[in-house]
């Protein structure tokens, strides 16, 4: 150990962000354990290194006791005061051991310490960084594919693709760019594991912040989104300014805006829709692009009927139910639909059979 040593800590410090303190003391506890696996002894030793010269000391150290009962680590009042006079019961003596040839070592076992502490470092750097940003979209390279997950290279870390956050539909091809949505960040003993996810309804939101200034600067509000990945996605927006029209923003200029966003998710169609507290109006918007001529709402159960158009039955209901099931997922209501002449048909049988029970009363 020597000033080169000191400088080489002194310039990782620098570089990786690891305090020259916190590798000193870590390597001063792997010598003690070097040293007493290499000259096969138990004795209470402590390493000392010279933070200015590098110089390194192994001391043995002994308690001072009225009768001692282990060797290797007490010794006697008697024996004590003959080195120094001023030692009493309860003083500790240290002798000055360190061996030959322990340079050699002590180079060895600081080598691998070092390593270890600026992996670790890196990776606690890496974790609060990350941890940070979760909730966000970063653009990562396709590393590399096993079986069905994919292994994102985001520069400083490597994120996770799991099949069950992908998109149903895209492929991934290695080195290809594509943006990602940070879904969660573990500690593990491995280092972080970063999961992502492109099927999140997050990496929609983010999406509409990074292309709708409006919506970065606050003045058009997200109020919620539903989404079934690579298909259809209904996005609720709002804002107090009478002066802006929230889906005319997001949609941008001929469609610009929304088209982006369209391209980002690979073709995935993008409703947009107005907010309302108005639970009949929301309702009635949600079901776009189905026109809805009357809601009838249920409080208590949080329900709604909607009635539509005969001719628009299916067109409200989507594919397999997808409309319906992503506008009661953004509305947070249950929504039954019926068509024109099945509302009315039902309501008027319902009146004939209370008039008729009326008059066999009577």
């Amino acid at each position: 150990m020597n000033r080169e040593f000191i400088r080489a800590i002194e310039e990782l410090e620098k570089e990786k962000g690891v305090t020259k303190e916190i590798l000193i003391e870590a390597i001063e506890l792997a010598l003690v354990s070097a040293y007493k696996k290499n000259y096969g002894t138990s004795q209470n030793v402590r390493v000392n290194i010279d933070n200015e010269v590098g110089e390194i000391d192994v001391f043995m150290r002994k308690d001072v006791v009225e009768t001692v009962v282990d060797e290797l680590v007490e010794i006697s009042i008697e024996d004590a005061m003959e080195i120094d006079r001023r030692y009493v019961v309860g003083d500790i003596i240290e002798y000055q051991v360190t061996p030959r040839d322990f340079g050699r070592i002590a180079a060895q076992t600081a080598k691998q310490v070092v390593v270890q502490r600026i992996r670790e470092a890196e990776r606690g750097m890496v974790f609060d960084d990350y941890i940070n940003r979760q909730g966000e979209i970063v653009t990562g390279v396709v590393q590399r594919i096993s079986n069905e997950t994919v292994f994102i290279n985001m520069g400083k870390a490597e994120g996770i693709l799991a099949a069950t956050e992908q998109v149903p539909g895209e492929t991934y091809t290695v080195n290809n760019r594509i943006k990602v949505y940070i879904m969660d960040v573990r500690k593990t003993t491995k280092g972080p594991q970063i999961y992502l996810s492109r099927s999140h309804p997050g990496i929609v939101k983010k999406l509409f912040e990074l292309e709708v200034p409006e919506i970065q600067d606050g003045s058009v509000e997200i109020k919620s989104i539903s989404r079934e990945a690579g298909s259809r996605t209904k996005i609720a927006v709002y804002t107090p300014d009478e002066d802006i029209d929230p889906v005319g923003a997001c949609v941008g200029a001929r469609g610009a805006r929304v088209q982006n966003i369209v391209d980002e998710l690979f073709g995935e169609k993008i409703d947009i829709i107005t907010w309302s507290d108005d639970p009949e109006t929301l309702i009635s918007k949600v079901l776009s692009p189905a026109k809805v001529e009357k809601v009838v709402i249920n409080e208590e159960e949080r329900s709604a009927i909607a009635v539509v158009p005969d001719y628009q039955l299916s067109l409200a209901i989507g594919k397999e139910g997808q409309n319906v099931r992503l506008a009661a997922k953004l509305c947070g209501w249950k929504i039954d639909i019926k068509s024109h002449s099945q509302f009315f048909k039902d309501n008027v049988d319902e009146a004939d059979e209370i008039e008729y029970i009326d008059e066999e009363s009577e």
